[in-house]
Formats: C-alpha cells, sequence, structure tokens
C-alpha cells in the first residue's frame, strides 16, 4: 500500500530521467509522474511504502549532485493527492472553491496535503509546473466553512516558506466555469 509520497526536483532534464531510472531501479517505488515541467525543469514524484519512498528520493539527491532544486518526502500523505496530480478526481459536485496557488511545487504538494487533512475536502487538481512558468495551483471543493479551514491550513504552509502566490474561495462557482475545471 502506498502511504508516502516522494519528490525530486531538477534543473536539468537529463539529469532527471537518467535519476528517475535509478530511483525506481533501487527502490519498490512508483512513479506518479516524471516529467519535464517549466521553466525546462524535471519533476520526479514517486509513491511506496515510507522506507521505500525514503531510499529513492536520497538516490535522486544524490545523482542530481549540482542540478537538484528541491525534494521532500510525505510519509502519511493522504491518498486524495496521487488523484489530484495525475487529474483523475471526479467529484460528485462543487460547492464552494478553493485555489491556491505557489511558486514552489514541493510547497504546493505538502499543502496540498495539509488543505485535504484539515477538514471534508475533495480535490480537483494539483497542477504542477506544466504550462505555469514553475507555479503550481491547487483546486478543491467543499462546503464553505470546509474550503475556508482548507485554505487557512494551506496558507500557513505557504506563507512559513514565503513562496504564496494567492488564494481564493468561491462560495458558489459558477456552472460555466465549474465545467471549464472538470
Amino acid at each position: 500500500m502506498s502511504n508516502a509520497i516522494g519528490m525530486v526536483e531538477f534543473t536539468s532534464i537529463a539529469r532527471g530521467i537518467y535519476a528517475v531510472d535509478q530511483m525506481v531501479k533501487t527502490s519498490e517505488v512508483e512513479i506518479v509522474t516524471a516529467s519535464s515541467v517549466c521553466p525546462g525543469k524535471y519533476i520526479a514524484i514517486v509513491q511506496g511504502d515510507v522506507a521505500a519512498v525514503q531510499d529513492s528520493v536520497s538516490v535522486g539527491e544524490r545523482l542530481a549532485e549540482e542540478f537538484l532544486v528541491d525534494s521532500i518526502i510525505i510519509p502519511n500523505v493522504t491518498p486524495d493527492i496521487f488523484r489530484a496530480i495525475t487529474g483523475t478526481t471526479m467529484p460528485d459536485k462543487i460547492k464552494a472553491l478553493g485555489i491556491m496557488e505557489s511558486f514552489s511545487l514541493s510547497t504546493m504538494i505538502i499543502a496540498a496535503d495539509a488543505i485535504l487533512k484539515a477538514a471534508d475536502l475533495q480535490p480537483l487538481e494539483l497542477r504542477l509546473g506544466s504550462g505555469l512558468g514553475g507555479k503550481s495551483f491547487f483546486t478543491f471543493t467543499g462546503d464553505v466553512a470546509a474550503v475556508k479551514a482548507g485554505i487557512e491550513a494551506g496558507k500557513t504552509i505557504a506563507q512559513e516558506k514565503g513562496l504564496l502566490v494567492n488564494l481564493e474561495v468561491i462560495p458558489s462557482p459558477s456552472n460555466v466555469l465549474v465545467a471549464s475545471l472538470l
């Protein structure tokens, strides 16, 4: 059972691809995503048990050398994070909408995990760097109070790191907007 997630971010696409190969060869992990992101960076996100993810991320960090941007490990990540990253979420109904935007990909994953653990919320999308100039954003839904609680949890993390761009709560989003998000 996958209960941990790890990410390594590289400034070199070539080194990122090489390191991911070694990360999955040396540890029992699965790739959540491994791809180039704006602006010309590469990320590798793996999942598995905590020890395997720690080993895999350690290999990625070591092989990254001077191309390492950042890395994270979240030991008891909420399972909804995986669906949000891969874009396979489909909530029954969009109630209130929360949006959080960050300058950091890894900070956004940590914040999204905290957001989903803060209240009864459903993720929509966790977009990491692709077409965003290196930024990231997370959209999620729940009732207004839950979305506000989630926003506060995520805001605290991003502000501590100094990487918060913006956040918004839309209490009753338009159906036209909702259709464009799904």
